[in-house]
């Protein structure tokens, strides 16, 4: 039996904090322990230890990819820089984002080539992974046909959610049509005339197709669905008739509020919220948490956010387990993956992260990965004030 135990730990679990050991057996959770500490144990001198942050969608990988415009790098080299990156900030799960739309050729593409393809290249990439990986699938709705490509989709286990991401030029998140028209005709050097014939007819072309059924009957109940940047009532009410169970970063306070008059999850980014509202203008986190609308976190683009976020929360009076339960146990949930991960319960996978604060984030110092010691960072262990538990 392979056992070991992480002693003098403040252990963040589900609904409560506290001060003690966790003993782990064949990569689960065997034993959790109140105020003991043993000698053979690893030290964890009071750091928090918390259930692996399951990260919902991160478009991280673009950044490895392209990290200018200009300059691309193997794709194999990019995931493996990401994955090392989230196990550094904590992240054990990690849904990155593809996106599945039609080009002018006919073909599935995403932001790097071919969607679909890079779906299907997860599948070996994440067989020699440190965290656990997951493609999330940013699905234009506005495009077919998708017969041949949604079967493809169910034969991967590199599947982990997808959710509508609506292309409609002047809708949802840059919803200032005539900025998008200028901005197009200033870069292709033609008159606003033309740029404008040019998005009404892509806008047309959107509006005529909604494949949002066909993704329904053939993935609900098998793949977790979600809906992208929904701005209106009408919007939200869409996606639930279509399958969806969750809202992502919803771009108005009215969405969001519907959302959970419908029973969706919510999810929003941790940069929006550490930073104390959205970068391009749309709904502030901190301002759908004061009202008790956002369920879940995701680091959208910057992995320390997630953590530095539940510091954050910490300093305004939210508890240390409800601001965790954000970024694990309720993604957890929507994913279906709550009975193995998520949390620190006994039987659970040993999905574990130890770290500190130093001014306003986090500092991780260990990372285990059902069981496995993933990180070992050679940093000074500060002792946490324990004053939560």
């Amino acid at each position: 039996m392979n056992r070991q135990i992480l002693s003098n730990a403040t252990l963040i679990l589900p609904h409560r904090a506290l001060l003690g050991s966790l003993v782990i057996e064949d990569g689960r959770i065997a034993d959790i322990l109140d105020g003991r500490s043993y000698p053979d144990a690893v030290d964890l001198s009071g750091q928090f230890l918390i259930p692996g942050i399951i990260d919902m969608h991160t478009d991280y990988l673009e950044k490895e990819v392209n990290p200018r415009p200009s300059a691309a790098f193997p794709l194999p080299m990019a995931f493996h820089m990401m994955d090392l990156r989230a196990i550094g900030c904590g992240i054990t799960t990690v849904l990155g984002a593809a996106r599945i739309s039609r080009d002018h050729n006919g073909r599935p593409t995403g932001w790097n080539g071919d969607g679909l393809a890079l779906a299907k290249l997860y599948q070996e990439l994440r067989k020699t992974a440190l965290g656990r990986h997951y493609i999330h699938i940013r699905w234009n709705p506005n495009f077919e046909p998708v017969d041949d490509i949604l079967p493809e989709l169910l034969r991967l286990d590199s599947i982990g959610n997808l959710v509508y991401n609506d292309s409609t030029p002047g809708e949802r998140q840059f919803r200032n049509l005539e900025e998008q028209i200028q901005r197009y005709a200033q870069n292709h050097g033609i008159p606003l005339e033309e740029a404008r014939a040019h998005f009404d007819a892509r806008r047309d072309a959107a509006a005529s197709v909604n494949n949002r059924a066909a993704v329904h009957a053939a993935l609900a109940g098998r793949i977790p669905l979600g809906s992208h940047d929904d701005t209106t009532v009408e919007h939200v009410v869409e996606a639930h008739q279509f399958g969806s169970t969750l809202a992502e970063m919803p771009c108005s306070i009215e969405a969001a509020r519907k959302a959970r008059e419908l029973g969706m999850m919510v999810c929003m980014g941790a940069p929006n919220y550490y930073r104390g509202g959205s970068h391009c203008g749309n709904l502030g986190c901190p301002e759908a948490m004061a009202e008790g609308l956002v369920d879940i976190l995701c680091s959208d683009f910057h992995f320390p956010s997630l953590l530095a976020s539940a510091l954050k929360m910490m300093e305004t009076g939210i508890d240390l387990p409800a601001a965790i339960n954000m970024m694990s146990l309720h993604p957890a949930r929507y994913l279906g993956l709550d009975g193995e991960i998520g949390s620190i319960e006994i039987g659970k996978q040993a999905d574990l992260v130890a770290f500190h604060a130093r001014q306003n984030f986090a500092v991780v110092s260990n990372v285990w990965v059902e069981g496995a010691c993933r990180l070992r960072a050679g940093v000074v262990m500060e002792k946490v004030c324990a004053s939560i538990v």
